[in-house]
């Protein structure tokens, strides 16, 4: 008879989750659209300042450019260490990182809690109720992903760019 009350208990707060997860999916989705405006954005930015960054680099002169953000934590700080920097890239790119991985989690987590209901349709022979579950089952996990896929692709270029800065920034320092 336990065992009982916590499966009811479980069912029952999972039904609660669904909105909260929705609304994050919702939320993350809106975020993604939005770091991929600025990712080009900042693409454009830097390609039209790339010529002056490299002339910072060979010349070895500490001027701001926008576009460059790891460059200009390190034009602000120079005495920076080369932990404090690279720490400073892994912030950039973290809540990006984050979203790429939880998107897909939080589709999951959303496809599953209405699959119980869809499952007890089934038995009850209620054919309205298992497509109307899984409709928003097989919806929450492919926005997840669609989500995913929008953020990855900038937090893997960022990442490249970011490193690219870092050894730029080695150079400067003449290690």
């Amino acid at each position: 008879m336990n065992i009982q009350i916590i499966e009811s208990l479980m069912a029952n707060v999972s039904e609660i989750l669904m909105t909260p997860v929705l609304v994050s999916i919702l939320v993350l989705f809106i975020y993604a659209i939005y770091t991929l405006g600025r990712f080009v954005s900042q693409y454009l930015i830097r390609k039209k300042n790339g010529l002056a960054y490299f002339k910072n680099i060979k010349n070895k002169t500490a001027q701001q450019l926008t576009g460059y953000p790891i460059h200009n934590y390190f034009v602000k700080n120079p005495n920076a260490s080369e932990d404090e920097i690279e720490v400073y890239a892994l912030k950039k790119l973290e809540t990006l990182r984050i979203v790429t991985r939880v998107a897909p989690m939080l589709g999951l987590i959303a496809t599953m809690i209405p699959m119980g209901p869809a499952l007890k349709s089934l038995a009850d022979g209620n054919i309205q109720g298992i497509s109307e579950n899984l409709i928003i089952a097989f919806a929450a996990v492919i926005w997840g992903l669609v989500i995913s896929t929008i953020t990855f692709w900038p937090a893997s270029v960022k990442k490249r760019w970011f490193a690219d800065e870092i050894i730029n920034i080695r150079k400067f320092k003449g290690e």
